[in-house]
């Protein structure tokens, strides 16, 4: 296959960025996305250029690093994957292909693709946990917990905090990367005892972090590569007003 992408191309966050054009030629339909873009910056490296900076970690749609708007979509066209499992057979050869990096306050961009998701861990930070003593794993069977719960609850765990939730939405939303985490452990018994402190203090810390708010348009539930459902954010709001008025 050969393309043609635009790519977006900033040195630091105080640079005003442009985008740059490139050819990727002879690439594999099989390849990754990422796969793509080594290629690609393989021969910017031949050529005595800069290669493209992105996020990458696992590869296997895992750590949720690889974020990046493909042609104005989280993570590319592709529903349920991560930018790292989007194979190239899903374009056409021939294909114009714009990349960018998530574009939202609360994620300034690093360099080029790359951008600060910091604003996510000081979000967990605040109460995305759990207080126990340290220790052996106990049993699983320990504290029982019914099945539909479980896979609720790890459902709701599934979220691997890419950001794209924060991208796809007009508002910059967070609520459904936070209520994803405040769901998983709201719905288990070893939350319940900070689970109201811990909704309260992750909201503080979304809404201080300058995410915006919901609007319900469901884009964040369209993009997300593990399809994390918006009934996550219902039960949020549940939480947090159970917080506020108990």
């Amino acid at each position: 296959m050969n393309l043609t992408l635009k790519v977006w191309r900033q040195k630091n966050r105080n640079d005003k960025g442009r985008f740059e054009t490139y050819s990727a030629q002879g690439i594999s339909p099989d390849a990754s996305f990422l796969e793509m873009l080594d290629v690609v910056n393989a021969e910017l490296v031949k050529k005595g250029e800069e290669p493209i900076a992105f996020d990458h970690d696992c590869r296997e749609g895992i750590c949720g690093s690889c974020g990046m708007m493909i042609n104005g979509r989280a993570h590319g066209p592709q529903k349920g994957v991560a930018t790292c499992e989007l194979r190239m057979r899903t374009f056409k050869d021939g294909d114009f292909i714009v990349v960018e990096p998530w574009r939202a306050k609360p994620f300034p961009v690093i360099k080029d693709l790359v951008v600060d998701r910091t604003a996510f861990d000081r979000i967990m930070e605040a109460g995305g946990f759990i207080s126990v003593n340290t220790g052996g794993a106990p049993d699983g069977n320990a504290i029982p917990v019914p099945k539909p719960i479980a896979e609720e609850a790890m459902d709701a765990a599934a979220c691997i905090g890419c950001g794209a939730c924060v991208a796809a939405c007009k508002n910059g939303s967070a609520m459904l990367f936070v209520s994803a985490k405040v769901s998983h452990l709201a719905l288990l018994p070893q939350g319940y005892a900070e689970r109201k402190e811990r909704v309260d203090r992750m909201i503080a810390q979304m809404d201080k972090e300058g995410f915006g708010a919901c609007s319900n348009t469901y884009a964040c539930e369209a993009e997300c590569p593990k399809q994390i459902s918006v009934e996550h954010i219902a039960r949020l709001n549940r939480e947090y007003i159970r917080a506020k008025v108990t």
